[in-house]
């Protein structure tokens, strides 16, 4: 039997999406976490609020990770996380921009 010989390039695709998954999953869900937390405090409150956003944010960052592996390229894969996290995280810090929240 042919053993195959795994190439340089496939071990950095690999350890690249491993930490795209680790990081960009991260972002994404530490973003998210804050955006929805600064949305749910204006209904209930921000204790309550804080502990359901940070719940939530485990099944975001497992659709991240999720997402890193299901991606066609390694680039889609950054993309696909560092995308929403930037956008999370604009939408969070929207309201301290305008000056809504010290």
């Amino acid at each position: 039997m042919k053993t195959a010989r795994v190439d340089w390039r496939y071990r950095l695709t690999i350890t690249s999406r491993a930490l795209a998954a680790t990081a960009g999953g991260y972002a994404v869900a530490a973003a998210f976490c804050a955006a929805l937390s600064l949305a749910l405090a204006q209904a209930i409150p921000r204790a309550d609020a804080v502990l359901t956003a940070t719940m939530l944010a485990w099944l975001v960052y497992a659709a991240a990770v999720a997402w890193v592996f299901y991606a066609r390229t390694s680039w889609g894969a950054w993309l696909g996380t560092l995308g929403p996290a930037a956008v999370l995280a604009a939408a969070a810090a929207a309201p301290r921009w305008v000056g809504g929240i010290p």
